[in-house]
C-alpha cells in the first residue's frame, strides 16, 4: 500500500464548521476489517489516528481522520450481513412493515445503498416489488447477484443519483442501513438521496445511536469505517441541508442501540422526533462538555478488562476471542490485548478462516475449533450478539467452558 490511506479533517464534515471539539483519543489503531492473509504478515501494517471531535454548530460526532473508501470496502471486504440469524429477523421484520405500511406493487422500486449480499432486497424481490441494490464491495454484490438481487457494484453518491434518474430509476423507497456513519461524501451522498427518491417517496435509514454509544460505553464501535456517530439533532440538520426532513424516528436494539430514520421531502414531524430532540437539550448532548468525561469512563473499562484478562491468565487459564468483527479491532488496540492475553479467534464466517486480525496478527479459526480445543474462556468481542452467541454455543458451556463480555461493562458468564 504506497502513499498516505488517510487525510485529516480541517472542518465538520456536515456544516464545514472549523472549530471542533476533542473529547477521546483511542490512539493510532490497524484499519478495520483489513483482516490478513499469510503473505501480509510481514509486511508494514498502516496504523492511522483514531481520535473522536465534536461540532457544536450541528451536533456532529465524528472521527479526525478519513480513509481512502477504495482501501477501506473494496478489497476483500469480509462483512456478510447474512451471517447473523438475528439481524436477518430484524430487517425481514423491517421489510415487511415497508410493504405493509407503503402499498408497494410491481411497478415500484426499493433502493438499497450498501446492500451487502441483498439479505433485505430479497424480501421485496419475492413479493415481486423491483429492487436495485448499490453496494462497492465485490463479494457481497456478487453473492447478491448471484442470490437473484440486481445490484451495481460501486459506491452511492450524488453522480450515480443523477446517472440512476437519467435512466429514469427513482425509488419509492431508499434503504441504507448501518452505512450513513461510513460515507466520507457525507452530503454528497444525502443530495443523492434526495436527487433519486420520488417526491412522494420515503428513505428508512438505520444507523447507532450517539446517546446509547455514550451511555453503554460502546467506544470500540469508534473505527475507521465510521466516520460519523449521530444524535437525532445531527441527524435533523444534516438533512434539512438537502431539503429533506427526519419525519419518524424509532428506537431499535441492534448494534448496540440504533435509531430507524424515516426521511422524506415533505415536512411532518412526529412527535417521536420532537421529544428526542427535546431529550437531548435537556441532557446536554448538543453542548460539548456532554462528552467531555466519556474518555475517562473508557479508560475504566480498559482497566477492568485488562485486570480481568490478566487474573486469569496468572491462574493458567486458556482464553480465545469469540469473532473477528470490526469492534474488536479497535478493543483489542485500545486495551492491548494480543497473545499474550488470547491463543486464537474464532469466527463463524469462513470467508475470514486462515486469516489474521490486524495488529495483534490473532489467527481465525472456525468455531468448531472451540469443542475441539476446549478454552476456558471466550472473550465476546460482538458483545452486540451476546444472547445470540451464548444461546448458539451452548455446548461450549456444556463442557465448562465461560464467556467474558466486555461492554458495557466487564462480567463472566
Amino acid at each position: 500500500m504506497s502513499g498516505p490511506v488517510s487525510t485529516t479533517i480541517v472542518a465538520c464534515r456536515a456544516c464545514s464548521n472549523r472549530d471542533l471539539v476533542p473529547f477521546l483519543d483511542l490512539g493510532s489503531t490497524p484499519l478495520a476489517d483489513r483482516l490478513l492473509t499469510e503473505e501480509q504478515l510481514n509486511e508494514p501494517e498502516p496504523m492511522v489516528p483514531l481520535e473522536v471531535v465534536f461540532c457544536e454548530r450541528c451536533g456532529l460526532v465524528q472521527i479526525s481522520e478519513t480513509v481512502d473508501p477504495e482501501v477501506l470496502f473494496c478489497q476483500n471486504y469480509p462483512y456478510y450481513s447474512s451471517v447473523s440469524p438475528s439481524l436477518m429477523a430484524h430487517f425481514e421484520a423491517s421489510a415487511a412493515s415497508i410493504l405493509q405500511t407503503r402499498g408497494l406493487d410491481h411497478s415500484s422500486l426499493v433502493m438499497e445503498a450498501a446492500s451487502n449480499d441483498g439479505y433485505m432486497l430479497r424480501h421485496f424481490r419475492q413479493a415481486g416489488v423491483g429492487v436495485l441494490g448499490i453496494d462497492p464491495a465485490d463479494g457481497p454484490a456478487t453473492k447478491a447477484q448471484q442470490a437473484g438481487v440486481p445490484t451495481l457494484n460501486v459506491f452511492f453518491g450524488l453522480e450515480l443519483a443523477r446517472q440512476l434518474v437519467a435512466e429514469g430509476k427513482r425509488a419509492d423507497v431508499f434503504l441504507a442501513n448501518n452505512v450513513l456513519a461510513h460515507v466520507a461524501d457525507l452530503n454528497g451522498f444525502v443530495e443523492g438521496i434526495a436527487t433519486v427518491l420520488k417526491d412522494d417517496g420515503v428513505a428508512v435509514i438505520e444507523c447507532p445511536y450517539l446517546l446509547d454509544l455514550i451511555e453503554h460505553r460502546e467506544f470500540d464501535t469508534i473505527y475507521h469505517q465510521h466516520l460519523c456517530y449521530y444524535s437525532v439533532t445531527a441527524l435533523t440538520n444534516l438533512f434539512r441541508q438537502h431539503g429533506l426532513s427526519l419525519n419518524d424516528v424509532q428506537r431499535v436494539s441492534v448494534h448496540g442501540g440504533s435509531l430507524r430514520l424515516f426521511v422524506e421531502k415533505a415536512e411532518r414531524v412526529s412527535p417521536s422526533v420532537r421529544s428526542m430532540l427535546a431529550h437531548e437539550i435537556e441532557v446536554g448532548a448538543t453542548k460539548a462538555s456532554f462528552y467531555a468525561d466519556f474518555a475517562r469512563t473508557v479508560a475504566d473499562l480498559k482497566r477492568s478488562l485488562m485486570h480481568q484478562l490478566t487474573e486469569l491468565k496468572a491462574q493458567g487459564k486458556r482464553i480465545v476471542g469469540y469473532a473477528a468483527p470490526a469492534k474488536g479491532c479497535t478493543l483489542m488496540s485500545y486495551c492491548g490485548i494480543g497473545s499474550a492475553h488470547l491463543d486464537y479467534l474464532v469466527d463463524l464466517n469462513p470467508v475470514k478462516h486462515g486469516r489474521y486480525m490486524g495488529g495483534n496478527r490473532l489467527r481465525i479459526e472456525p468455531v468448531s475449533r472451540l469443542s475441539e480445543d476446549r478454552p476456558d474462556y471466550a472473550l465476546i468481542l460482538a458483545w452486540n450478539f451476546a444472547d445470540e452467541i451464548v444461546q448458539q454455543l451452548q455446548s461450549f458451556s456444556d463442557q465448562g467452558g465461560h464467556f467474558i463480555v466486555p461492554v458495557p461493562n466487564v462480567r463472566v458468564i
